[in-house]
């Protein structure tokens, strides 16, 4: 089921987040200007499409474990992106057929994508709200979840882009605070280790190739990532590296300095 929104129009020549981002999945829903900083990102960190990977295999293991182990049954997925392998709700829906999941991105092509992806599921929903305008987003997003039950707040490698800290704070607050007690918030941010490693020169060279892109993107201290769960109840382990945050078995590939380079958390909102 989808939410009907007028028509607008799509820059090709101009990268886009969601596209970037299928790029390195390996995706076909992109364009020569996002394959352009496709190739910038791989000429700093040539990891980087096994480490879109990762953060897609942390989000499969705290969507499952929120739905599984804890009985979350509502799930929105900000800035969602282009449907890829194990989306938000097929995981959600795996566990409880009847979980209601809420996509929103206000990319029109992404909208298009998974409008054709969910046509015949009633129990998802797309929203072409605007992140930043979390009063208008709610309100669309509010006639599908019930907020006076806990839902799963999503904010996979999205927060990252909003490049003034105090309005990213701001944003994720907002709408933290607009959902019931029980609630849980799932983040994933760009990290910069800010330590003179390896990983924090990955980190600073990725930095400034966005940079001249036109992508805004901030790679972040620990401690600001952190602050994004203030007030709330992180569950172990706590703010990490996605490798790190319950993996499914012992690892296999080797590390390299990407993937330091991310950090996630899943805290409940009291």
């Amino acid at each position: 089921m989808t939410t009907e929104l007028p028509p607008a129009r799509v820059d090709f020549d101009r990268p886009n987040i969601a596209r970037v981002f299928d790029a390195l999945m390996g995706g076909q829903d992109n364009y020569e200007a996002d394959r352009a900083v496709l190739r910038e990102i791989l000429a700093v960190a040539p990891e980087s499409p096994a480490m879109a990977r990762e953060v897609r295999q942390w989000l499969v293991r705290a969507v499952r474990y929120l739905t599984e182990r804890l009985g979350v049954d509502q799930f929105l997925d900000l800035g969602s992106g282009f449907p890829t392998v194990e989306n938000t709700h097929q995981v959600a829906q795996r566990y409880n057929p009847e979980a209601h999941v809420v996509y929103v991105d206000n990319d029109p092509v992404v909208q298009a994508h998974n409008r054709a992806l969910l046509v015949d599921n009633d129990f998802t929903h797309i929203s072409g709200g605007d992140l930043l305008r979390s009063g208008e987003t709610l309100a669309d997003v509010g006639r599908f979840l019930d907020f006076d039950r806990p839902v799963g707040l999503v904010l996979c490698a999205i927060v990252h882009h909003i490049t003034d800290l105090e309005q990213a704070r701001q944003v994720v607050k907002s709408y933290v605070g607009a959902l019931a007690p029980g609630s849980y918030l799932v983040l994933l941010h760009q990290h910069n280790p800010d330590d003179g490693s390896a990983a924090a020169d990955v980190a600073t060279a990725l930095q400034k190739r966005y940079s001249g892109t036109g992508l805004g993107t901030r790679y972040r201290t620990r401690a600001e990532i952190t602050s994004f769960f203030d007030g709330l109840d992180l569950l172990e382990p706590g703010v990490t590296a996605p490798h790190l945050w319950w993996p499914d078995g012992p690892r296999l590939a080797p590390l390299t300095p990407v993937n330091w380079t991310s950090l996630c958390g899943v805290a409940r909102i009291p």
